[in-house]
């Protein structure tokens, strides 16, 4: 609620002449990077006893929130690719601030991504009947902190594949299927950007 809070507060304090869509990305990269930066907090302090309490204590709502923030990571990048449609005619100085908009907007919903379905995979297998975990890791790990589920959902995101950690349910294979397309959605948008920008520098 505080990054919502601070992404609302920062689109609606942009001047009126700003677009509606660039007023909705910056709030957008405003709450995504604080959002990260406070997880990095939080998961430099926990240990895994902290990480089996706070997935216990998860709700159905984590589900609703989780389907959100990836629509919504996804629709950061279609009005990414809608901003820079329009730099034919802009200046070098415009380009280049625009391309770093565009980086750390695909960047942070690319990160975001990866952090939020770290923690549904904690929560998936904390909140698993006994004696049938969701994950298997590898050395039977039965206490996993979130360095491995951080390990285990951006293997999914950078090689879309799972690793040494197996699957052990449908309701993983399911979250896993879904982090798969979303993954693919994304690389295909950065290699395209890196292709856009690259050709942008050499007709410069």
């Amino acid at each position: 609620m505080l990054t919502l809070g601070l992404g609302l507060l920062t689109a609606i304090a942009l001047p009126e002449s700003t677009s509606l869509i660039t007023r909705a990305l910056c709030g957008w990269n405003v709450a995504v990077w604080t959002y990260l930066l406070l997880m990095a907090w939080l998961m430099l302090l926990a240990d895994k006893h902290a990480v089996r309490k706070m997935a216990q204590q998860e709700d159905e709502s984590a589900v609703a929130v989780l389907v959100l923030l990836s629509l919504a990571a996804a629709l950061s990048v279609l009005a990414i690719i809608h901003e820079l449609s329009g730099l034919a005619n802009a200046t070098s100085e415009a380009r280049a601030m625009k391309y770093l908009f565009a980086a750390s907007t695909v960047l942070g919903s690319w990160l975001l991504l990866g952090v939020i379905f770290c923690f549904h995979y904690a929560l998936l297998f904390y909140n698993s009947p006994s004696g049938k975990p969701a994950l298997r890791f590898p050395e039977e790990e039965d206490m996993p902190d979130f360095w491995d589920f951080l390990y285990f959902s951006f293997t999914i995101a950078v090689a879309a594949q799972t690793s040494d950690v197996m699957v052990m349910n449908r309701q993983v294979r399911k979250t896993v299927l879904a982090q798969s397309i979303l993954s693919f959605f994304f690389n295909v948008a950065v290699v395209g950007f890196s292709i856009n920008i690259a050709a942008g520098l050499v007709g410069n």
